[in-house]
């Protein structure tokens, strides 16, 4: 049997209308080059997703239950990205894999994993297994530091019922005083050949962790994108379901750095009030609802912000995500540029008037309507 012919100018065909036009896949197309005075080391990709949140390259991963869990936003973080840990967990889970990220590096770990000499073997092997470390500290009940365990003293031991105090180093430990710097730790961690530089007090209380491995981190991936404590970043989605507000809070408790309010419709109630109860709780936690694709979506999620006590600003630290994955990135700093859409020149990354754009050609009518509106309601709020 002769199958239809298809004809690419279509105007003859026994094919449907949607199917009798011309196709092109990625082979059928090809990028041509131009002439270039600038140099790939000239290029910088940084932007940023927030006021306080800088990425040196522009991806931040979906929050999928196959896509983002700490090992996925450990990798992006130390590349410069952030990734978002998704919400199919129970609580606690959750807000052990944003945990889980934020200790897995830091310029000093401020609050170590302890345990006390008491503790068994095998206690501390599971601590060390779940959080991927090679050493716990020992401390008393008043917090000093009476010991050190790791894993040259469990080498070949089998007999894990028994405390940790029989096999931690006890003596001549080797530690640093509050207020040592990087550069100072690393001389001392060389010098005595160890991996790990505890921190203490005066009255030997542990303040502190410094390692190798956050030291070598720090030259191995130099765009990492960290909170001001040299963590790791890492955001977390919430749902607006029953447990969204109880989620939040212990996701904050555990140190995440942005809450997204991850639904398919963002320009809804339950997420407009989402936004609203977060907000009261979130702190300098940084906030991000969507997905919206109309300028009055856009409008809804502002407000929402300025019902929070933001007067004559527009919803502070707001991301509001467009169609198609694609993100319009709305940074309000209080200034009203009802003049935006007539100032965008290009797209990918232009900061205007407080307010940063990232957009993509292929939704760009969406996304200058969503622009518009939120240039009208900035103004319209700069009035009251």
């Amino acid at each position: 049997m002769d199958a239809p012919k298809l004809e690419l100018d279509g105007t003859q065909s026994a094919l449907p209308e949607k199917f009798a036009r011309e196709g092109l896949t990625f082979d059928d197309v090809l990028l041509v080059p131009a002439a270039s005075s600038v140099l790939p080391n000239d290029v910088s990709t940084a932007t940023r997703l927030t006021r306080t949140i800088a990425l040196e390259v522009p991806v931040v991963s979906a929050a999928m239950d196959t896509v983002t869990e700490a090992r996925m936003a450990i990798a992006l973080a130390r590349e410069g990205g952030l990734g978002i840990v998704h919400r199919n967990l129970p609580i606690a889970d959750q807000a052990a894999q944003i945990d889980q990220v934020k200790r897995s590096e830091s310029g000093m770990i401020s609050d170590p994993m302890t345990l006390p000499p008491s503790a068994l073997v095998a206690d501390a092997l599971e601590l060390m297994e779940r959080y991927h470390v090679s050493g716990v500290p020992i401390t008393d009940d008043d917090g000093r530091l009476v010991g050190i365990l790791t894993n040259r003293d469990l080498r070949f031991e089998r007999d894990t019922a028994q405390p940790v105090s029989a096999l931690m180093t006890s003596t001549g430990l080797v530690t640093a005083p509050v207020g040592t710097t990087l550069a100072e730790a690393e001389r001392l961690l060389h010098r005595h050949r160890i991996e790990k530089l505890p921190v203490v007090d005066v009255d030997g209380v542990l303040k502190g962790l410094i390692t190798v491995k956050d030291i070598s981190k720090r030259i191995e991936f130099p765009r990492s994108t960290k909170d001001p404590r040299g963590r790791l970043r890492v955001g977390a989605a919430v749902g607006v379901g029953p447990d969204a507000q109880e989620r939040a809070a212990a996701l904050i408790d555990a140190g995440v750095d942005l809450l997204v309010v991850d639904t398919a419709h963002g320009h809804s109630r339950g997420v407009i009030e989402m936004v609203g109860r977060i907000k009261d709780i979130a702190g300098d936690v940084e906030v991000v609802a969507g997905n919206i694709a109309t300028g009055e979506g856009a409008e809804a999620l502002i407000d929402a912000g300025v019902f929070m006590g933001l007067p004559r600003q527009i919803a502070r630290d707001l991301v509001v995500q467009t169609v198609a994955g694609t993100s319009m990135m709305l940074e309000v700093t209080g200034k009203h540029p009802a003049d935006l859409k007539d100032m965008i020149t290009s797209p990918g990354g232009t900061t205007i008037h407080g307010l940063q754009v990232l957009e993509s050609y292929s939704v760009r009518g969406a996304f200058m309507e969503c622009v518009e509106a939120a240039s009208r309601r900035s103004t319209e709020l700069g009035k009251n």
